[in-house]
């Protein structure tokens, strides 16, 4: 069974956490090794409900923090184990979830092994399913089972951020978008209706489709909506009579769940539309004190996040919540997922420094 070693460096950390594979549905070793490499920490209070740990300090501090970071990652592609490479002399660690986002949980594991006296009180978080769906989130289960656990003043996640801050996050809405027809035998194509040639007005629409970009508290968020899969086919001389477009719109926190919903609907007026999933976006949440403070102490212009997070599930829970984590987020799911040495350090120290001060 692999053991981690949290006096290691967080770099060191980093390569460890992601030589475990750990993709969506399949958590249970790494956060089986998280759990035993934590729980010797007698400063920390151990909780586990499937596979989220979470550990806190009860030091009596008159606010706290709640960090967190998600141990699963997208489909590997031939990108594990990691590799040491170096670009224009740069030190980087290469594979699959060194971005998204077992750097910036390498980080969160060291600092809570090592901060036995911190300034405030924090919670830490390791949890599951998150590149999934919201509904399998190991957050929206934990809130389900100890909505205690996400009591805090301020949050942090540890998605990638190139070591900036990242206030709120983009809505994320999935839809499908059906056209039906009527099977006949392909030799013979005029007796039926092809479903997938009808679907052709659906991917028009999208290719004209004209993003907006949206200021919200000072950031301007870039909203996209596109196609990510399309399904339909019987067999080789079988006219088909469904097709399903696949539909990803990613949308400004201005916007709730209805406005989003019903924005998808009317582009695709005329069309059956499912939304099948959908997950708010969250305000930037920079006006808190502590989210003041902590932007100061790192020296970090705040940026929005364009990809949604768990902020957002911070935000509705009226917790002020940022992204702050090693590693550039254009290569979160990547298959050249790379991380810079020096950026690990760099979130690692920042954290520190804020944590520890007095």
């Amino acid at each position: 069974m692999p053991a981690l070693d949290l006096s290691a460096s967080s770099a060191d950390l980093t390569r460890a956490i992601c030589d475990i594979p750990s993709e969506s549905d399949d958590e249970l070793v790494l956060a089986d090794a998280i759990e035993r490499a934590i729980s010797v920490y007698d400063h920390l209070e151990i909780h586990r409900d499937g596979e989220t740990i979470v550990a806190r300090t009860q030091l009596g501090r008159s606010q706290r923090v709640v960090i967190a970071g998600h141990i699963d990652t997208v489909p590997i592609n031939g990108n594990v184990p990691t590799k040491d490479i170096e670009i224009e002399g740069e030190p980087f660690i290469w594979g699959r979830g060194t971005v998204d986002m077992k750097a910036g949980v390498a980080v969160q594991l060291k600092l809570a092994a090592e901060l036995v006296d911190p300034r405030v009180d924090i919670t830490w978080m390791w949890y599951d399913h998150e590149e999934v769906d919201a509904e399998l989130n190991g957050l929206t289960r934990l809130a389900r089972t100890r909505p205690d656990l996400f009591a805090g003043d301020f949050a942090i996640l540890g998605e990638p951020s190139n070591g900036e801050v990242e206030g709120g996050c983009n809505g994320n809405l999935r839809a499908l978008v059906r056209t039906r027809g009527l099977r006949a035998h392909s030799a013979r194509a005029w007796v039926g209706e092809n479903a997938i040639h009808r679907a052709a007005p659906i991917l028009t629409r999208l290719a004209e489709y004209r993003p907006r970009d949206v200021e919200v508290e000072g950031l301007v968020y870039r909203e996209g909506m596109n196609a990510v899969r399309i399904t339909g086919g019987v067999a080789g001389n079988v006219i088909p009579d469904l097709c399903e477009v696949e539909v990803n719109y990613r949308f400004a926190p201005s916007r709730d769940a209805e406005e989003a919903s019903r924005h998808v609907h009317d582009v695709f007026a005329g069309f059956d539309v499912e939304v099948v999933d959908l997950a708010v976006g969250a305000r930037p949440g920079l006006d808190a004190p502590l989210a003041q403070e902590f932007v100061r102490a790192v020296g970090a212009e705040p940026r929005p996040k364009y990809g949604w997070t768990d902020v957002a599930r911070f935000s509705a829970m009226g917790v002020p919540a940022v992204n702050y984590g090693p590693g550039d987020p254009h290569l979160a799911h990547h298959d050249e997922e790379r991380v810079p040495v020096a950026q690990i350090d760099a979130v690692e120290r920042g954290l520190r420094a804020w944590l520890s001060s007095t």
